[in-house]
């Protein structure tokens, strides 16, 4: 292969990838990113087994080919590359020179043979949806982390719906770690495209990789078939292998059953929350939020360290609630939410706090309380 590629057509592909190739694996190709030449240009491919990436840029192609080569130190050359054009050129036995003029790198490759084949899926029914849009709901969902040894398809994984009938047409994200929940959608015009197909479940890590490829404007095209979820922008394709296995029923616990519904001001809310999160360890992750007639007052103790307690105006006029809470799924909950103003839906001391902005209503976050 012998083509030359500009740095900045090259470099923005190169960074958003290294989250694919840099995890840790037993199959060195995949620290690897495959490069062949094409028509007018080259086709750039990652993976790590689960999620597939493949993109085309232009280039000028002076020969046909095919390398692999390791993604972070092309990665690191281009980054410090002083020139716009960059050279790229295999010589034998997988061995790579890249540079110019005045710069020359001989870099190792590997077999491209090697490389692990990414889905070609054809037929796809696609349907829009805007970078914007479903970044935010990428965004409110992978929020929601659990444990990093858990395997549970339901916890490393989003369940996607595409929901359809009289009221309303969207699409929804639900996480959740099992003291949380996480609910967010778009809602689509009603003469909206949007398949019917089975409800499925998406790795979080795959879902985060496609967000880095998301632009703050236009469309980008969602597809689901063969066991796959495609997102497809311009003439960049990243494939998610679906995880097996179920949701759990989540409908009554995203319904409001009474409870008091008070409205506060969400920066107010996340200082407080942050200030008495500070006490907080790994054996003491939990805080009192007590609910008095015109008053929130939160305290936190650790045996360890000490203790401290705040409190703040609320417009509350029900029976006192005292209650435990994990502050840091509060705080990570108003991190994602963009309105000045925050409901919270609370009805007594077993049952989950329900979150939301004050007039958007794709966005919910249920907390579960904490033993006392």
């Amino acid at each position: 292969m012998k083509a030359t590629i500009i740095k900045g057509d090259l470099l923005p592909v190169l960074s958003k990838i290294q989250g694919l190739t840099g995890r840790r694996t037993n199959l060195a190709i995949t620290t690897n990113v495959l490069i062949k030449t094409a028509k007018k240009g080259l086709v750039i491919s990652a993976t790590d087994l689960e999620t597939g990436f493949e993109g085309f840029y232009p280039a000028k192609v002076e020969k046909e080919g095919l390398i692999a080569i390791n993604a972070r130190k092309l990665y690191e050359i281009v980054r410090d590359f002083p020139t716009d054009d960059i050279f790229l050129n295999e010589v034998e036995n997988h061995w790579i020179e890249i540079g110019n003029k005045n710069i020359e790198y001989h870099i190792v490759g590997l077999n491209p043979d090697d490389f692990p084949e990414i889905p070609k899926i054809k037929d796809i029914e696609f349907f829009e949806i805007e970078s914007a849009d479903l970044n935010k709901m990428i965004e409110r969902a992978v929020v929601v982390s659990g444990s990093s040894d858990d395997k549970r398809a339901h916890i490393t994984g989003i369940y996607a719906e595409r929901i359809e009938d009289e009221k309303t047409k969207c699409f929804r994200f639900v996480s959740t770690d099992g003291s949380r929940l996480s609910k967010v959608e778009t809602v689509f015009a009603k003469d909206a495209v949007l398949p019917s197909g089975d409800n499925v479940i998406v790795p979080k890590k795959g879902l985060i990789e496609v967000s880095k490829f998301l632009d703050t404007e236009g469309p980008v095209k969602i597809g689901i078939k063969d066991n796959n979820f495609i997102v497809q922008k311009d003439s960049e394709t990243l494939i998610i292998l679906l995880l097996e296995g179920d949701f759990p029923e989540y409908g009554d616990i995203i319904v409001k059953k009474g409870g008091h519904s008070i409205l506060m001001e969400r920066q107010s809310f996340l200082m407080m929350l942050k200030r008495m999160s500070i006490l907080s360890s790994e054996d003491y992750k939990g805080v009192i939020f007590n609910f008095e007639k015109n008053q929130l007052m939160i305290t936190s103790t650790n045996p360890d360290i000490g203790e401290s307690k705040e409190d703040m105006a609320v417009n509350y006029d029900g029976d006192s609630i005292t209650v435990m809470f994990n502050p840091k799924f509060f705080i990570e909950t108003l991190n994602v939410i963009d309105e000045d103003k925050v409901l919270l839906n609370i009805i007594d001391e077993e049952k989950p706090c329900l979150i939301e902005s004050e007039k958007d209503k794709t966005y919910l976050s249920v907390i579960m309380p904490m033993r006392i």
